[in-house]
């Protein structure tokens, strides 16, 4: 299946396409990832973007265009799941394209979503140790009680402010381009909220009335 997955912070967005990866032999194919990857092994698009990066610049189109266009190739143009573009409209009408001259239209397009305020507590609640740099969150993995309190801390982007400017961010990234797949009967929202199993068996209902469809 050929899928594009869309979700907030901390929506749990890696984990279930890592999961998809999984069950359905649907490769995750985050641009973030192959970008940081890129840029760490010193390839010509990774030194491109690290310039770019260094300088306080967006990664331009081409160079992220070029990063899918060579990850979905690589996979034969099937079994992938998309995560982080496309992230404006020219990238999903370039998408749209590259994928029909190799026959190989999108299946669906999910979107994860949740209430703002699950969003801020989540992310809110995450902690690091300093020292190890092993993540914890007071919720669900509270950090041992052995370990100093001043070497537990919160990242800088966890904070709620910064959580509700991320968030705000992302609406305005991806809401126009979610319309843009809605308009063409690809979206699919839905709910983010609860265990991972729970998530994850709305996602697995819709991708199975999809392979139906197919």
């Amino acid at each position: 299946m050929r899928i594009v997955l869309f979700g907030p912070p901390g929506v749990g967005k890696g984990s279930q396409a890592g999961f998809l990866q999984d069950r359905y032999d649907a490769t995750h194919v985050s641009t973030g990832i192959i970008l940081r990857t890129a840029i760490r092994q010193g390839t010509p698009v990774g030194k491109a973007a690290e310039r770019m990066v260094k300088e306080g610049k967006l990664v331009e189109d081409r160079i992220v265009r070029k990063m899918a266009e060579e990850a979905i190739a690589h996979l034969g143009f099937n079994n992938f799941v998309l995560d982080g573009y496309p992230r404006t409209i020219p990238q999903a009408e370039w998408l749209t394209e590259f994928l029909k001259d190799h026959e190989a239209p999108l299946h669906c397009v999910i979107s994860l979503v949740a209430p703002e305020e699950i969003i801020v507590d989540r992310l809110s609640k995450r902690r690091v140790d300093k020292l190890t740099r092993k993540n914890y969150h007071l919720d669900f993995k509270p950090p041992p009680p052995d370990i100093p309190a001043e070497r537990i801390i919160q990242r800088a982007d966890d904070r709620p402010e910064v959580v509700l400017r991320r968030l705000k961010q992302y609406l305005r990234d991806t809401s126009p381009v979610q319309e843009y797949y809605r308009e063409r009967g690809l979206l699919t929202e839905i709910d983010g909220v609860g265990a991972f199993e729970e998530v994850h068996g709305r996602i697995r209902e819709v991708l199975e009335e999809t392979s139906a469809l197919v």
